[in-house]
């Protein structure tokens, strides 16, 4: 038996979700740039899928630009906001994903952009209050950057407080929701959100694609130069396949949004009880409350001679699962967000994330895995 608890780093595709995307591998083959009625049903179907996205976040279908992953979309919204929107400061947090933590760095180095961090506490929650005298302390044009859940942690970001803040004093607001897109309600204009990343593959939809919400009236130039796609803002023929197969999944998950959830927090507490009915002396990594995010579930185990080898082992035995971010699993390397929230890094913290397709059945068959392998 082989179980699967690294959901926060990809997800298994919906079945439901290939069979939407297969008339477009194979009948609809146009370009969607040509003039043409094969490229024409090809455009349609973007169109479509544009659309159909920008309705879940209360959106306009102008507003939502498809790239080929969050990676991309983050990048181009950051540097965007710096190249394009005057942007001299950036506001950050110390637990961002690689992606956007890297994009702010080059900032910073390459194009003198000021960077300040936010405090926040020991479960990763963001100091709002020091995040008020932040935005105070500058006239600088200023973009707040912090996602919405943690991908190691899983602790919430109050984006609404967060966004009125950035409204209050005029701030561009940037939120990769990577995690919780398709897993929580999302509404750009409540949150006041102008910039916002999502990802297919992190809700059972197809690698390779993601978008890009921006606000309309903050234009910013391409990174990638060429065609006209995408209405000038991402050049290179569009991956029609993925754009319907993510358009698809995520309209499903939205429909079955508070089912799933409760669904998957069920297996989520389940998992934490019997590590802490099995495991003494075990921590949880996060908020515990509804402040988390209910697919993941980071917790660290006390030191002990198999610490350093215990991912391996679990993947020996058939549990895989992570130690670090999505972009990191299963290798041994320290966790920046760990090393942030001033954990005892002689601690392992393992990520277990969950989805719709986990049963009870594979927390037990972990749990037994986890006691062999630590010697309980």
């Amino acid at each position: 038996m082989k179980v699967y608890f690294d959901n926060a780093a990809t997800t298994a595709i919906d079945a439901e979700v290939v069979d939407a995307m297969l008339p477009y591998l194979r009948e609809h083959f146009g370009n969607p740039s040509s003039q043409y009625s094969i490229g024409r049903d090809t455009r349609a179907a973007i169109e479509e899928a544009r659309k159909t996205i920008a309705q879940l976040i209360n959106a306009q279908a102008n507003e939502i630009i498809f790239t080929s992953c969050a990676t991309e979309a983050n990048n181009m919204a950051i540097k965007g906001a710096v190249n394009d929107l005057g942007v001299r400061r950036i506001i950050t947090s110390p637990i961002e994903h690689h992606c956007v933590e890297n994009t702010i760095e080059y900032c910073k180095d390459k194009l003198e952009i000021e960077v300040v961090f936010v405090d926040i506490d020991d479960k990763g929650n963001v100091d709002l209050s020091h995040l008020d005298s932040l935005l105070q302390a500058s006239d600088k044009k200023t973009l707040v950057s912090l996602m919405h859940a943690n991908n190691e942690i899983g602790t919430l970001l109050d984006v609404e407080k967060v966004g009125a803040l950035c409204k209050q004093y005029q701030a561009f607001f940037h939120s990769d929701t990577v995690q919780s897109f398709a897993h929580l309600p999302i509404d750009v204009q409540k949150m006041n959100i102008d910039f916002l990343v999502a990802s297919a593959h992190k809700f059972h939809g197809p690698k390779g694609i993601g978008f890009l919400y921006m606000r309309k009236q903050n234009k910013v130039h391409p990174i990638l130069h060429g065609g006209g796609q995408e209405r000038g803002y991402r050049a290179g023929t569009e991956n029609v396949y993925g754009i319907v197969g993510m358009a698809f999944a995520a309209q499903k998950a939205y429909q079955h949004l508070e089912e799933d959830k409760q669904y998957i927090l069920g297996i989520k507490n389940y998992f934490l009880e019997q590590l802490q009915t099995n495991f003494p002396g075990i921590e949880i990594n996060g908020n515990t409350d509804d402040r988390s995010l209910f697919t993941v579930l980071n917790v660290s185990f006390p030191p002990n001679d198999k610490s350093a080898l215990l991912l391996f082992m679990l993947d020996m035995e058939g549990v895989c699962c992570s130690g670090g971010s999505a972009c990191s699993s299963g290798a041994s390397v320290g966790s920046h967000v760990i090393h942030a929230l001033k954990k005892d890094e002689n601690r392992v913290s393992i990520r277990f994330s969950f989805s719709k397709y986990n049963t009870k059945e594979e927390v037990d068959f972990a749990i037994e895995k986890l006691r062999k392998v630590i010697g309980y």
